[in-house]
């Protein structure tokens, strides 16, 4: 270990790692608070396992269990080709995961505070709002859903309480959100242990629905369902289009991993845990989804493709209560650190001082609540609306991955490429430092492969650029980057080897 023995603040080493030694050049910045501060090397404890199960708690939830009917019935693809791409597209999103973890394990810091590197100290605010805003809009669905268990689950243990009808789902989405801002309030501990908790019982209770399940079904049938697409249509453009879908659903972790990276003991633990908990929970689990809606037929007499609503409908009080409790900690465990961590993070970013994590919370759940309002008013019969939550979020699989690519494109260009993994910890504090402003080559990278997307879908023209935004958007967002800040010098005494 090495420190800076003057009164700055200063980048201290141990091992392969750097914390912060933190003095009042750095602790008065208006753009530091201890939420976001770097971790200390003491308080990366994640192992192997706590990152799988962090996976495992994210991938388990009701939009995953909706997948493979989302690329069946818009993507043309068949039962097999639908999981396929799942299980495709899983393995491609590993690689930005991976890349973009590694600055958090090494430094220890959140994903904010990473974009003051490509963007600057004032211009990461603009990458984080839009990462923040998409979180708030699925923590709104996410709680929609965990209040609707909830609902269901006092339905069967309380007499009187289903004539509640919409009412008690309302009530249930506002109790739903009140536990789930509760646990992130508590920190990151509280995280890990509700999502190692979380794994086991989730995988358990969905084997045990496959199983439940699967005497109903025909799998030779099932497969052999032709796929929706037009007879003679190609197969590649069908699935490439479903893969980028998926590779959307995770592109926004894709960018804030560093929010939970930065607390794992190193960067061996990182990679396997993400590598053992994503792709084939991804795929398992939207592999039960199919198997679920195509037995629910025999089951519950019609199809439904929503694991809520068909559990609902089982015929034992018990274990539709059961059923619930386990949909409620998955969709907790998901929401948690998939929607609520970012965004708490990324308006703790906007002003470190006024902001710190408990607002942060606060503040998104306060926006996700407002996203879902209409949802809520047509559940109390004050308002009449043909928008549905799974259109909501199925549209917006391919829109806003469009959007996040090129930031994550930017982002491995900067650390890896033109950083050379090095970053001066306390300039990405301080207010007068090496990042502060604006940094003018993160915004042209992002602004070409953007307008290049709108262009697309107002014109009708460079439909492919569109079709597989996350993929073009992300490479030209990087190539674009590197020719922008391929001529700035990056002295490597300037940046983490500074103060050892």
């Amino acid at each position: 270990m090495s420190r800076h023995t003057s009164g700055a603040s200063a980048s201290i080493k141990v091992g392969e790692f750097y914390e912060l030694e933190t003095h009042s050049d750095v602790s008065n910045s208006a753009h530091y608070n201890e939420d976001i501060a770097p971790t200390q090397v003491k308080e990366r404890t994640w192992n192997v396992w706590n990152v799988a199960a962090l996976w495992v708690g994210m991938a388990i939830c009701v939009p995953t269990y909706t997948l493979g009917g989302v690329l069946t019935a818009y993507f043309g693809l068949s039962v097999m080709e639908a999981l396929m791409a799942i299980l495709v597209a899983n393995i491609i999103v590993l690689i930005p995961l991976t890349l973009n973890a590694f600055p958090g394990t090494k430094f220890g810091i959140p994903f904010p505070v990473l974009l003051r590197s490509p963007f600057g100290m004032i211009g990461s605010n603009i990458p984080c709002l839009i990462r923040a805003m998409v979180a708030c809009g699925w923590f709104g669905i996410q709680t929609m859903f965990g209040g609707l268990a909830i609902h269901i689950m006092l339905s069967n243990l309380l007499p009187g309480w289903e004539s509640l009808g919409g009412t008690g789902e309302v009530i249930g989405f506002f109790t739903f959100l009140v536990i789930n801002l509760y646990i992130v309030i508590k920190g990151a501990e509280s995280i890990k242990i509700l999502e190692t908790m979380a794994a086991p019982l989730l995988l358990a209770v969905g084997i045990g629905l496959m199983m439940w399940a699967s005497p109903k079904i025909s799998y030779e049938a099932l497969l052999a369902i032709p796929p929706s697409r037009p007879e003679g249509a190609s197969f590649w453009g069908y699935f490439f289009a479903g893969v980028t879908a998926m590779v959307g659903f995770w592109a926004t972790l894709s960018l804030n991993i560093p929010d939970f990276s930065r607390y794992v003991r190193s960067q061996k633990d990182q990679i396997a845990g993400q590598i053992i908990g994503l792709p084939l929970t991804m795929f398992f689990f939207a592999a039960l989804g199919v198997v679920l809606t195509a037995a629910s037929t025999t089951l519950v007499g019609e199809t439904i493709s929503d694991p809520v609503s068909l559990i609902g409908k089982i015929d034992s009080p018990f274990w539709v209560v059961i059923a619930m409790i386990m949909i409620i900690i998955a969709t907790l465990s998901t929401n948690t650190a998939a929607n609520i961590v970012s965004p708490t993070n990324d308006f703790q970013n906007i002003a470190p001082k006024k902001i710190n994590q408990t607002r942060g919370a606060l503040l998104t759940g306060l926006i996700g609540v407002l996203l879902m309002s209409w949802e809520l008013l047509k559940k109390l019969g004050l308002i009449e609306s043909d928008v549905s939550v799974e259109a909501m979020y199925s549209g917006w699989l391919l829109g806003y991955s469009s959007l996040l690519g090129p930031i994550a494109g930017i982002m491995i260009v900067d650390y890896f490429v033109i950083k050379r993994q090095q970053l001066n910890l306390p300039d990405l504090y301080k207010t007068h430092g090496i990042y502060s402003g604006f940094n003018i080559n993160g915004f042209i990278a992002f602004a070409i492969p953007v307008a290049l997307t709108l262009y697309s879908l107002m014109t009708d023209q460079l439909s492919w650029f569109y079709q597989y935004g996350w993929f073009t958007g992300s490479i030209l967002g990087g190539i674009t980057y590197w020719f922008c800040a391929r001529k700035q010098t990056v002295d490597l005494g300037k940046l983490a080897t500074q103060g050892e």
